[in-house]
């Protein structure tokens, strides 16, 4: 039975129409017309951003390497894992975090391997994380980072980040999504 056989879902809705709210550099608000399950029509606006890639990138001594960067959004400095969209020219999603790494903290990794993937906030976005391991990470060159983008490399002991992330020290969720689902892998 293929997905256009399967009886859809009684809890999914229909979208009747959609169309571009609002559209800047990084994301668009798209505005939907939907019906529900119990006929009601009504709308719904959501964050389409495009897939990401976010990597616990570990030096040959076994330190993370995070960044520090501003968040306009909560109005302070945030601490995290290095992390970036999925962009037309990357081959493939291992691409991506390669060239993220690169382009944020000037780092290169010997390896990059995928280990989980989450929708961090389905009922508002319509985004996917792509968490990779990244092992042999050395400084090697120079940050190229976006018109947009503030940001200060660090590193620190993955017992040091854990523990930051249990404290409720680092408030970054995709960070602290990663660093726990990688703990209990």
């Amino acid at each position: 039975m293929t997905d256009e056989d399967s009886p859809a879902d009684p809890l999914a809705w229909e979208t009747t129409s959609r169309s571009v709210a609002y559209e800047c550099p990084g994301f668009e608000i798209a505005h939907e017309d939907v019906r529900l399950p119990d006929g009601t029509e009504t709308d719904f606006d959501y964050l389409v951003d495009d897939p990401a890639v976010v990597l616990l990138a570990f030096t040959p001594d076994g330190d993370v390497v995070l960044v520090e960067e501003w968040r306009q959004a909560v109005g302070r400095v945030n601490r995290g894992l290095p992390a970036g969209g999925v962009e037309d020219e990357d081959a493939n999603l291992a691409a991506a975090a390669h060239r993220e790494l690169t382009e944020e903290t000037g780092y290169e990794a010997d390896s990059v391997e995928k280990f989980a993937e989450f929708e961090p906030t389905n009922g508002v976005a319509d985004a996917v994380h792509h968490y990779f391991l990244a092992e042999g990470c050395r400084p090697t060159g120079e940050q190229d980072l976006d018109f947009n983008e503030s940001i200060r490399v660090t590193t620190q002991s993955y017992d040091d980040l854990l523990a930051a992330v249990r404290d409720g020290e680092i408030r970054d969720g995709r960070t602290a999504l990663g660093v726990l689902n990688h703990e209990l892998g």
